[in-house]
């Protein structure tokens, strides 16, 4: 590993991601195998944002590795709810626990808790951000059902502005020379530093506003939900919360070969009567999940992987994206990349003119 803690999966060299897969599948064939391979480890699982797969997944992964677990699901059930900065909530429980797993809606909230965590971080969604464990679940759900990751044409469709899985995915998936097909609203389309990473990847993409269109082109649709806690008005939501709507219509359009997945949880983008249709894997893909998470964790207590994290650096500069961690923990440094006539922010990669 590049770095001790995993914020995004950039983090990771190629080499240790197909390592991570490797043993993930090794895992799901033979779980029996790695019992005990976490006894007296401890995991804290702090989560200020609701969650079920992601929070339950990384317990059970630590529980079937013969770990604990300790943490939060709630900010209001901790010393959060009396001012505690992040930096002190963090200090203390890295304290007490072996590995941390942490969500927060604040982008970069992981990135900037890696400062101060005296045991490894793992960033299990920030905001709009990243979401690095949802992408080595989908990694690990599709090397199990496709068998090779390399030149697939994946459709990604939703909220692809604030959808954290899709960035992910998107980052990651330019190593493998994939084709992205880009459904949504001109309002919802990825943001610019996402398509920046896919050109200087020589990724092509095509951007569409329907899913009639997108389903015969695709090997992988990646269905997204219009997320309602990242808008900024209850009227803008419901301009968009319908739009995308898979169904069994739709799906007559897809190859036979295609695999449809969602990070989930779902609202009313996908029908149920969907999941009968045996391309429709987004149940199979929050098990395979745990297997991933089980895998990460071992690799991660490994201490010969440990190395610090990178930083940029230093600016009087504020970062302008108004759900950066910075703009609630301000006593962190600003610390920024130069990318030409512009400051790309270290903890959430907002962009900033010099």
């Amino acid at each position: 590993m590049l770095s001790r803690h995993l914020i995004d999966l950039d983090d990771l060299s190629l080499s240790d991601l197909h390592s991570i897969l490797q043993l993930a599948h090794e895992i799901r064939e033979r779980p029996g195998d790695y019992f005990g391979a976490c006894q007296n480890k401890i995991l804290a699982t702090l989560f200020y944002e609701p969650s079920t797969r992601t929070q339950m997944s990384f317990q059970t992964a630590m529980l079937r590795l013969g770990g604990q677990t300790i943490g939060f699901d709630n900010p209001l059930n901790s010393s959060v709810a009396k001012g505690e900065n992040l930096k002190d909530t963090i200090k203390i429980v890295s304290g007490y626990a072996d590995i941390i797993a942490v969500r927060n809606p604040q982008e970069g909230f992981a990135k900037a808790a890696s400062l101060y965590s005296n045991c490894p971080i793992i960033n299990a969604g920030d905001g709009g951000h990243l979401h690095p464990t949802q992408t080595l679940t989908d990694l690990t759900t599709l090397m199990e059902v496709k068998g090779d990751l390399h030149g697939l044409t994946i459709g990604m469709c939703g909220d692809l502005k604030n959808g954290r899985t899709v960035h992910s995915l998107i980052k990651t998936m330019c190593h493998f020379r994939s084709k992205f097909v880009l459904i949504s609203t001109p309002e919802l389309t990825v943001p610019q530093y996402i398509k920046d990473i896919m050109d200087a990847s020589g990724c092509p993409y095509t951007e569409l506003t329907t899913l009639e269109e997108a389903m015969p082109l695709l090997d992988v649709l990646y269905m997204t939900r219009i997320q309602r806690e990242r808008f900024s008005s209850p009227e803008e939501y419901e301009r968009q919360k319908n739009v995308y709507v898979l169904d069994k219509r739709k799906m007559a359009l897809g190859r036979k070969e295609l695999k449809v997945l969602h990070p989930l949880p779902r609202v009313d983008e996908i029908e149920p009567e969907v999941d009968d249709d045996r391309r429709a894997i987004y149940f199979d893909q929050a098990i395979y999940g745990m297997y991933a998470r089980m895998s990460l964790i071992i690799h991660m207590l490994d201490e010969k992987n440990h190395y610090p994290v990178q930083f940029g650096k230093s600016y009087r500069a504020k970062c302008q994206n108004p759900r950066c961690v910075t703009q609630q923990e301000r006593y962190l440094p600003s610390t920024f990349t130069d990318c030409g006539d512009m400051l790309i922010c270290d903890y959430c990669d907002g962009r900033t003119l010099i």
